[in-house]
């Protein structure tokens, strides 16, 4: 089974992994017209795709790397989709020993940028072009549209644009890709598109959880809220597809299928190099942060355990009623909480995102970051045409809380609602680490003086750290062991 086989013909594009993201991605491309070679380490995977999913489009299917690359049209354009770290690398390796300068090679997996931005150096030095793609949207967006995120240099984003934009969702006709930047910006933006997704994850859960043993509403009943709140501002792919589960009944018992769910999270890494990233550029991403230390958390089983075991207060001891509070009430107050948090989720990756571009030159433009994830990606969402339409207005635009639209938002009665869902939940004992720190970062960001002149203080006393004056410019220390004579530099 090799090129050869096929005749004269060659393929526009090709994909190299063929477990469900790679195959998916192939599909994609084969149903919009494009003849697709294919290849994966083992041949059985490579037949199989063509044995149930060959009426779909045309395939080339290869049995090694030197007959995948022999079907493909010059400039070659090989996907790579196999599991990030040495696969990745021992595929590339491959590719360029058996392409020709000229040669596009894309990594489509969730590869750590900075790994991007050494491939892409390399391959370059090669004298072939490397991209690193985020590609959002799960299994299913694979095949039917994802949001796509190419870095890499502009000429092969002038060979792929095409192609990709091809296969991408689209909304309101427009194509859900575009180039972000030179070298890493694509799987840069992707990690911080995944941490966004972290938080967005997290709050849903907290205001399920606050439903459930706040309100004391049933998985059911939390599903038709869900559901309803799918139609206004709250419109998101998340959103609908966390209705589904709570609506979900388990075949085997019977109960709520939520219920027979160990609450232990997995994560994968990807919200966890964002964080770091986000520490390594001094920018304040606590809502993602706190996303990925609450997974942490709830796999800690062990701990969890010993904690109610020695009786540690487990909260849910007191009720809404006894706290003097509206269950109905609640409900839309935890609905407005949700949305606010969700703002600063966002806010903050985009904050990361603009961090991160001027570190590596990378000019991206968060309006079209923005505009693509309007479609095929996780984290969809209805408001994310505000946000386009907002950096759209001011492309400079210090913090996406500050836009007038959403600033609007906020002072509409959200962060009212916001405080007593954070204040209930206190008082009932019910984790809502993402709220919480939320508010906290939204108050702080508005607050005129911080206990920051404190730390400073504290810092120049033990360790001669200096500090500024908001009186007079220059840099200051106070000799705390001696006549404690202030001393400018």
């Amino acid at each position: 089974m090799t090129a050869e086989h096929n005749g004269d013909q060659l393929a526009q594009i090709g994909v190299v992994g063929m477990a469900v993201m790679g195959s998916n991605l192939a599909r994609n491309f084969a149903s919009k017209g494009h003849t697709v070679a294919i290849y994966n380490r083992s041949p059985e995977k490579t037949r199989a795709v063509v044995e149930e999913f060959g009426h779909e489009g045309n395939f080339i299917p290869s049995e090694s790397i030197e007959d995948f690359v022999a079907s493909l049209e010059r400039p070659r354009k090989a996907v790579i989709m196999v599991q990030a770290g040495a696969a990745t690398d021992a595929v590339i390796k491959q590719l360029v020993e058996a392409m020709d300068d000229g040669d596009i090679i894309i990594d489509g997996g969730n590869s750590l940028f900075t790994d991007t931005i050494r491939r892409e150096r390399e391959v370059a030095a090669a004298g072939r072009h490397f991209v690193g793609a985020g590609i959002s949207g799960g299994e299913e967006g694979a095949l039917r549209g994802p949001s796509i995120m190419p870095g890499g240099p502009v000429e092969s984003w002038e060979t792929l644009g095409p192609l990709l934009e091809d296969i991408s969702a689209k909304v309101d006709g427009t194509p859900c890709v575009t180039h972000i930047g030179p070298d890493g910006a694509g799987h840069f933006v992707k990690m911080v598109h995944n941490g966004i997704e972290y938080a967005d994850m997290q709050v849903i859960g907290e205001a399920y959880h606050l439903l459930r043993y706040a309100a004391g509403l049933e998985p059911a009943e939390i599903a038709d809220i869900f559901t309803e709140w799918n139609k206004g501002d709250l419109d998101s792919y998340l959103i609908e597809i966390t209705a589904e589960v709570l609506r979900q009944v388990d075949a085997r018992t019977g109960k709520p299928f939520i219920d027979v769910i160990v609450d232990a999270a997995g994560q994968k890494g990807t919200g966890r190099w964002t964080v770091k990233e986000a520490l390594d550029l001094g920018v304040p991403t606590t809502a993602i942060g706190e996303a990925v230390f609450a997974r942490a958390l709830s796999s800690a089983l062990a701990q969890r355990e010993a904690a109610q075991e020695v009786g540690l207060p487990a909260g849910e001891t007191t009720t809404l009623e006894a706290e003097g509070v509206d269950k109905q009430s609640f409900v839309e107050d935890v609905r407005r909480a949700l949305y606010a948090s969700k703002l600063v989720a966002y806010a903050q990756g985009f904050d990361e995102i603009n961090a991160g571009s001027q570190e590596h030159n990378w000019d991206i433009k968060p309006g079209d970051l923005a505009r693509i994830w309007r479609g095929g990606c996780i984290i969809r969402a209805k408001f994310l045409d505000r946000i386009t339409e907002a950096y759209e207005k001011d492309p400079e635009l210090p913090s996406l809380l500050l836009d007038p639209y959403f600033k609007g938002e906020l002072d509409k009665g959200l962060v009212d609602s916001w405080r007593r869902v954070v204040v209930t939940a206190t008082q009932l004992g019910l984790p809502v680490p993402v709220f919480a720190s939320s508010l906290s970062y939204y108050d702080s960001l508005r607050a005129q003086r911080l206990p920051a002149a404190l730390i400073q203080g504290q810092r120049d006393f033990f360790g001669a750290h200096t500090y500024k004056r908001v009186d007079m410019e220059g840099t200051f220390h106070t000799t705390w062991s001696g006549e404690r004579e202030e001393l400018s530099y």
